[in-house]
């Protein structure tokens, strides 16, 4: 099965970690990867901006409204997402409970949703046979 692994950040406290104990920080966390590639866990991730830089679209009243970041809560911010194949929820808690990034802050663990992807994967088979 896959999963999508949220992780979130304290912006703030991550800004005023040292640089360099920042670096070595990613390091573990890129070193933890390539355990999970060797396993056939890793199947792609994304590293996000600051929430500073995004915005948020909306419907209100219909029309579409776009503001400034996400409005979240809590201080903690979407920093990035991992995909990992796990043979449960189980196996991917187990393999996510080891990733140094659980240091920095919560990982949000959720199965994809498989019937959705097929779709969508067969969109775009659709679209580059037609472009």
């Amino acid at each position: 099965m896959k999963y999508v692994c949220m992780g979130f950040i304290d912006e703030e406290k991550f800004a005023a970690i040292d640089p360099e104990e920042g670096k070595r920080l990613m390091e573990e966390c890129f070193a933890y990867d390539d355990e999970l590639r060797r396993g056939g866990h890793f199947l792609g991730g994304e590293a996000l901006d600051w929430s500073r830089n995004a915005v948020t679209l909306r419907m209100k009243d219909g029309a579409v409204h776009v503001t400034d970041g996400p409005f979240t809560e809590t201080k903690e911010a979407l920093g990035g997402i991992l995909l990992l194949e796990a043979r449960d929820l189980n196996h991917a808690i187990a393999l996510m409970s080891k990733h140094p990034g659980v240091r920095m802050g919560p990982f949000e663990i959720r199965p994809a949703d498989e019937t959705i992807n097929q779709l969508v994967a067969e969109r775009d088979a659709a679209f580059a046979k037609n472009s």
